[in-house]
């Protein structure tokens, strides 16, 4: 009875310690934080984003002399919001949008070509040309959305609508509610193209320094896909093991059944 109180203790304090060991090693986040309070992370990459082909967005020009620099903006108008022409908007500059070519056309100035450029350059070209022909002006430029994707072992996969130019992917796995407890926290991988080339970059974020990497904060049609963890893995394979051996073990006794069948039938004769 001893002996068996003692097996079940060990057997217990095992199971402790490897839940316990789980947990720690496949569900924290930036484990080598240090033991302090507060403290400093590394610096953030800047968040660059560049524009693309189909981007849209606003162009506003101003100045101390108003009628000045009216020519330059697009008209107001009362539009749908883009996706969905039945939801309205509130009154707002016209939008442009990137065309194939990375061009845009503005009021006076024409065609302009964006592509590759930030919302900063941009400004600074259209300001750059306004002033030949007006003092001081001031252009905003403003990118007015844009969509990533998140994939793979989230609670909510989906494509997110941003509307704001700093999004980490933080922020992505955030709006899908977090990784599952099956999402490998060190196997998020981010899929980049810029319309000529496609990269990736695994991301650990159990690790600080995803605070340094350029990918740290997401662009345009991004992809962020979360890796499956070995017990994910496992499970899968499982299931279909077990689905294969219940399919074999129907077809074997269907067919007894048909034998049996015509046994009994050719007996009964």
């Amino acid at each position: 009875m001893r002996l068996a109180s003692i097996m079940m203790a060990v057997v217990l304090m095992v199971v402790a310690a490897s839940c316990s060991t789980t947990q720690d090693n496949n569900l924290a986040y930036f484990k080598n934080l240090p033991p302090t309070v507060t403290g400093q992370l590394p610096q953030a990459a800047a968040a660059d984003v560049r524009l693309q082909v189909d981007d849209e967005i606003t162009i506003s020009v101003s100045s101390s002399a108003p009628e000045a620099t009216a020519i330059f903006n697009a008209p107001l108008a009362n539009s749908s919001v883009r996706g969905d022409a039945t939801v309205q908007g509130n009154p707002r500059l016209m939008s442009h949008i990137v065309n194939r070519d990375g061009n845009i056309e503005m009021p006076v100035l024409g065609k302009i070509n964006v592509l590759g450029k930030t919302t900063d350059e941009v400004a600074q070209m259209i300001r750059d040309r306004v002033a030949t022909t007006v003092r001081d002006p001031y252009v905003n430029v403003q990118l007015m959305s844009f969509y990533v994707n998140v994939m793979g072992e989230v609670k909510e996969p989906q494509r997110i609508k941003v509307d704001k130019q700093r999004f980490s992917v933080l922020d992505a796995l955030a709006a899908c509610g977090d990784l599952t407890e099956y999402g490998q926290r060190d196997g998020v991988v981010v899929i980049r193209n810029d319309g000529t080339q496609t990269t990736y970059n695994q991301l650990n974020l159990a690790d600080t320094g995803i605070f340094n990497s350029p990918y740290f904060y997401l662009q345009q049609n991004d992809v962020v896909y979360v890796a499956p963890n070995k017990i994910r893995i496992d499970n899968s394979k499982y299931n279909q093991n077990n689905a294969y051996k219940l399919s074999v073990i129907s077809t074997v006794v269907s067919a007894v059944s048909v034998v049996a069948s015509l046994v009994i039938a050719l007996a009964v004769k």
